[in-house]
């Protein structure tokens, strides 16, 4: 157990214990959305069908297709999702939808490594009725990112308050960054945008925009999984829009080195919280003082037994069990049967507890998303797993049992 306080006397101290073995409880239900391909790398939410279900962006890097699965509603939550391939691009690392261009169409951006190391738009059709027809999908590269750096991952945001939405990309070594790409008047002119770096990083796992300073504008938090300086940082924005496209004032939240994963924001409470697995050690908490928005308190939450799970990889923060405080989700990898690779973690005093979701089947799970997706009043929980394509895995849903 480690807890360290940035500026705060007193730090909390969290024991999670995990049962060794099988879990008591039974798994949830599993819903398959697609396991025709091996490789699902994320799943990222959008409404492409303005139909007021969130439909889902996934890029399946060793297929190298990117695909969209439109949500059929409640009524059909148990079917597999109608799907289609908006693009074809090698190593494929991460796809996010954003209207790219303001034309009312949701597009989607991907992001690659690999030998590709470029950015790519899927520019969609614009009359939604046709969003499942392939041929009507057009992708085109954006030059600015190619050849720059191995892209990992895409935050659409209208960075600079001029031509509508831009880009934060974060990729990694060589040339590892965080950077942004602005958005030139025309968007669909891919050849006028431009690339900014902010600050060199060596493997960026996780960018989320929040005002953490509370000064009305929004900063960006990233994770950089990698290197020296490895950890949890802000890049605060800066007051004038003629600094935006020079480097940003870096605060390091983090101050344990680690191998630190996909993070997740808890903005419910009275203080902005960050959760971070960081592989092989555990769950770092960190708490913002709302008196003192420079100061955090660090907790690691460990994990007391390594038999009944795999190794960190994302998080999710949610009220899973509907009692009125932050549950944790959790997934991982390398969890090969009979390893559990989803569970869920319920806190009770000094406490945590882990649950069961996913039980033994799969072996490297991803990002999470919690939704209600069966519209039952409980968040379910939506991920994908890399490995075991075509045995019901791939693009999947658990289904919370509390409702």
């Amino acid at each position: 157990m480690r807890a360290v306080t940035h500026n705060l006397p007193v730090s909390a101290l969290i024991l999670l214990f995990l049962v060794a073995g099988p879990f008591a409880e039974s798994a949830w239900k599993r819903h398959t959305i697609d396991d025709a391909y091996s490789g699902a790398d994320g799943v990222r939410l959008g409404d492409a069908n303005r139909d007021g279900h969130l439909d889902i962006a996934t890029g399946w890097e060793e297929e190298g297709v990117v695909r969209l699965y439109l949500n059929p509603g409640p009524e059909r939550f148990e079917t597999q999702w109608p799907a289609v391939t908006v693009g074809q691009v090698d190593h494929v690392e991460d796809a996010v939808f954003c209207d790219l261009d303001g034309d009312g169409a949701l597009d989607i951006v991907s992001s690659c490594e690999g030998k590709t190391k470029s950015m790519f738009v899927h520019w969609a059709p614009l009359d939604s009725r046709e969003l499942l027809d392939e041929t009507k999908w057009e992708t085109a590269l954006i030059p600015a990112s190619k050849g720059v750096s191995k892209w990992m991952f895409a935050l659409p945001a209208d960075i600079d308050g001029v031509n509508g939405i831009d880009l934060f990309a974060g990729s990694k070594d060589p040339q590892g960054q965080v950077s942004w790409l602005r958005s030139p008047p025309n968007p669909r002119t891919l050849e006028e945008w431009t690339l900014h770096p902010l600050v060199p990083a060596n493997w960026v796992m996780s960018l989320r925009q929040v005002d953490i300073n509370e000064d009305g504008r929004k900063d960006l938090i990233y994770v950089d999984r990698k290197g020296p300086e490895a950890g949890v940082f802000a890049l605060l924005r800066p007051e004038s829009a003629d600094s935006l496209h020079q480097a940003w004032s870096q605060q390091r939240i983090s101050t344990a080195l680690g191998e630190y994963m996909f993070l997740d924001l808890d903005k419910d409470q009275s203080s902005l919280q960050i959760y971070v697995p960081a592989k092989g050690d555990g769950i770092y908490w960190f708490q913002q003082d709302s008196n003192n928005l420079d100061s955090w308190e660090e907790t690691l939450i460990q994990f007391a037994l390594r038999q009944g799970v795999g190794r960190e990889k994302a998080i999710a923060a949610g009220d899973i069990n509907l009692d009125g405080d932050t549950d944790l989700v959790w997934t991982g990898e390398g969890s090969d049967s009979p390893k559990s690779g989803v569970v869920w973690l319920e806190r009770r005093a000094d406490k945590w507890l882990a649950h069961d979701i996913s039980g033994p089947a799969g072996i490297k799970f991803d990002r999470i998303e919690l939704l209600d997706l069966d519209h039952d009043g409980d968040l379910d929980v939506l991920t994908c797993e890399e490995r075991e394509g075509g045995s019901g895995l791939g693009v999947m849903w658990y289904e919370n049992p509390h409702r």
